[in-house]
């Protein structure tokens, strides 16, 4: 497993992370048993991965509380532990300031650390993005001094956020969406080096269609059913150009495109099971070429950036 810089002074982080929604219950995926979480979180860190990454509106609370089970058993400096703020594990969502503090708190108790490697806006309105317009970053700075956290920034889809919040705060941590279909976020990776920032990247299957089960004709439930006709038909031929592209298996370059970029300290696709976690593992095992990398790029510039697909 390599290993990328994550935070100044910090432990470097595993290119491929784990990403802990569906260890929640009632996550919204299928359902993963405790026993099976577990496993999966130890097949993880036997495996080399060592970056974890939750929210407490996973499965209200329980994401936390799983991973926190094995981490009160791990040597502390052997894993880096993000999660979020905003969205709470009660359900509601509430990104007011004076709820930072106590949603940290219960995070920490459910993991069972005593301080967070890094903790992110969850995916919050564009006007607390900008540090001179609101008070969260001097609670988030009081938080470092207290030595509850050790950074934060926020989970975001766009270069202008991450711009935003590199220009206005110390925020030193983007979860970012960026994949092969989605690459916006990339106008931001320079400044993100300048800066001695983290992206971590977040849905790099695009929500399932670079794993390549999905086409033209298929059908959708749940969160997925949010794409029309349209959409559906549009994807299935933006992925049959990708295919064509990379002439071999999606998964693989879905992964190795995310982590061709070094701004990219750690990628995040999901697995409900443990064969999955192992075969996201097996896609990392050779790096993409930066010639194939240059192909994707210009694929994307050329036919997808201005369909402005929807998530």
């Amino acid at each position: 497993m390599n290993h990328r810089p994550y935070l100044p002074g910090g432990i470097a982080v595993s290119e491929i992370g784990f990403g802990a929604w569906q260890l929640g219950v009632e996550s919204g995926w299928k359902a993963v048993s405790e026993a099976e979480a577990e496993r999966m979180i130890r097949t993880a860190l036997d495996r080399g991965i060592n970056f974890f990454d939750t929210a407490p509106n996973y499965g209200m609370g329980t994401s936390e509380e799983r991973l926190g089970k094995v981490f009160k058993t791990v040597d502390r400096d052997r894993i880096v532990v993000n999660t979020k703020f905003g969205r709470l594990d009660n359900g509601q969502i509430d990104f007011s300031s004076d709820q930072i503090q106590p949603s940290i708190e219960r995070s920490l108790k459910r993991l069972q650390i005593d301080c967070l490697d890094s903790a992110i806006i969850h995916s919050p309105q564009s006007e607390l993005l900008n540090g001179n317009a609101c008070d969260h970053y001097e609670v988030l700075e009081r938080l470092i001094d207290q030595g509850k956290i050790k950074a934060y920034g926020a989970s975001v889809d766009f270069a202008s956020e991450i711009t935003t919040l590199l220009e206005t705060t110390n925020a030193r941590v983007f979860q970012s969406f960026f994949n092969i279909l989605h690459q916006d976020a990339k106008g931001a990776f320079e400044l993100v080096r300048e800066k001695g920032a983290a992206v971590i990247a977040k849905i790099p299957f695009d929500s399932g269609w670079l794993t390549g089960k999905y086409g033209a004709h298929s059908a959708f439930e749940g969160v997925r059913a949010r794409w029309s006709r349209e959409d559906i038909a549009t994807r299935a031929r933006l992925v049959d150009r990708v295919k064509e592209i990379v002439g071999g298996e999606l998964m693989p370059s879905a992964l190795t495109f995310c982590t061709a970029f070094d701004a990219v300290s750690t990628v995040i696709p999901g697995a409900v099971s443990e064969a999955q976690l192992l075969a996201n593992i097996r896609a990392m095992q050779q790096p993409m070429q930066e010639e194939l990398r240059a192909q994707l790029e210009a694929f994307y510039e050329d036919e997808v950036r201005a369909l402005k697909l929807p998530w």
